[in-house]
């Protein structure tokens, strides 16, 4: 029988010429866009684009909420996304009626959240949304690109990479044998590094290490965030009567832990520190929860032995299951979500990347 070291090996040994032929392509796809033989579009509204080397899993959502929070008092923002998995094409404005099925969950939690302060699109081609979203709402003179670092027909003002903490590029591989888009030499077009997902007790040899590691260019500024979890939050405040704490259960309480985004490890960990008793129902990212699903989750919350029981799940997964129409009547009130936001650490250059991104749309030096 061939054991798992073995297994791993031959696994390699086949992927690795696979990674290798992807990460080629991609390699003289930037090449031709560095070279000038493939065309780039530059508006006259600034650009700032947000995204990343790997395939999901950075937290782009929270940081992207980061800086509609802090630069919606100086600029009219607009924000466009792919709107992965929505069960709509081209471009879409979001407005009052619009779901998660329309405009995809991401979107869908920015636009619930920060509506009143900026404007969110959707479009599978950026240049065209970018255009459609600028038509629609001439007031907005910056736009944010939610995962767009790879979209290099677009040329932003502020291009912002975002690694996990826990898995960064630095130590991965491209595709198929990783879980690179493309090599890690892309992280040279970052105008600002952010490492994600940080314990909120690293250390200055963390940061050192780290930043050793990314070795960054001299023009690139590298930054280090954590996410902060708040109180629960009712999914369906409506059918809600009461607000509730995770600090109030006890261990004769029960919680049903329900997620569908790309890395639950760190929402989980998150209620370790919780006497609860606690089970745990993963789905994939972006899941479309089914009836045959709902009825599972139903059952398994029934069959929870505690005095009280919650289902608790994410942000991301609270915007889906919001407009889904098969989501039992009776759990509506027994629901909760946990929001997040991004805290900046101190880090080695200090807290300023508010004002680092500014500084950069506005053509300053941000050491200036």
């Amino acid at each position: 029988m061939i054991n798992k070291e073995t297994k791993d090996k031959i696994l390699t040994w086949l992927l690795t010429p696979l990674s290798w032929l992807y990460g080629t392509a991609t390699s003289l796809r930037n090449l031709a866009y560095d070279r000038h033989l493939m065309a780039r579009h530059e508006l006259d509204v600034p650009i700032i684009s947000v995204g990343n080397l790997a395939v999901g899993g950075t937290g782009k959502t929270p940081h992207v909420e980061f800086l509609i929070s802090n630069l919606a008092l100086d600029y009219h923002i607009g924000v466009l996304s792919r709107g992965y998995k929505r069960r709509t094409r081209g471009y879409v404005l979001a407005n009052s009626s619009s779901t998660a099925e329309t405009i995809g969950d991401e979107p869908f939690q920015i636009y619930r959240k920060f509506g009143m302060m900026s404007k969110v699109a959707v479009c599978e081609n950026r240049t065209e949304g970018m255009k459609r979203l600028l038509q629609d709402h001439p007031e907005i003179n910056l736009i944010i690109l939610d995962d767009a670092f790879q979209r290099r027909e677009l040329q932003p003002k502020v291009s912002i990479l975002l690694t996990d903490c826990h898995r960064p590029y630095y130590e991965d591989n491209v595709l198929p044998l990783g879980r690179l888009r493309e090599s890690k030499h892309g992280a040279e077009r970052a105008d600002i590094i952010v490492v994600t997902k940080c314990p909120a007790d690293m250390q200055p040899i963390d940061y050192r290490q780290i930043a050793q590691k990314i070795d960054k260019l001299s023009f690139q500024k590298l930054f280090f965030t954590r996410f902060h979890y708040g109180e629960l939050k009712p999914v369906f405040p409506e059918d809600c009567p009461y607000q509730a704490s995770m600090s109030r259960l006890t261990d004769r309480d029960a919680v049903l832990l329900l997620t569908g985004i790309a890395n639950p490890r760190f929402f989980i960990r998150q209620f370790k520190q919780y006497p609860v008793r606690k089970k745990v129902f993963h789905f994939q990212d972006h899941h479309a929860f089914t009836r045959s699903d709902l009825l599972r989750i139903e059952k398994m919350y029934e069959d929870m032995e505690g005095e009280r029981k919650l289902i608790v799940t994410t942000e991301k997964d609270a915007a889906r299951l919001l407009s889904n129409p098969y989501f039992p009547e009776q759990l509506k009130k027994f629901i909760f979500f946990q929001p997040i936001e991004v805290k900046v650490l101190d880090g080695l250059e200090g807290p300023e990347l508010i004002e680092t991104v500014k500084a950069i749309i506005e053509k300053k030096n941000p050491l200036d």
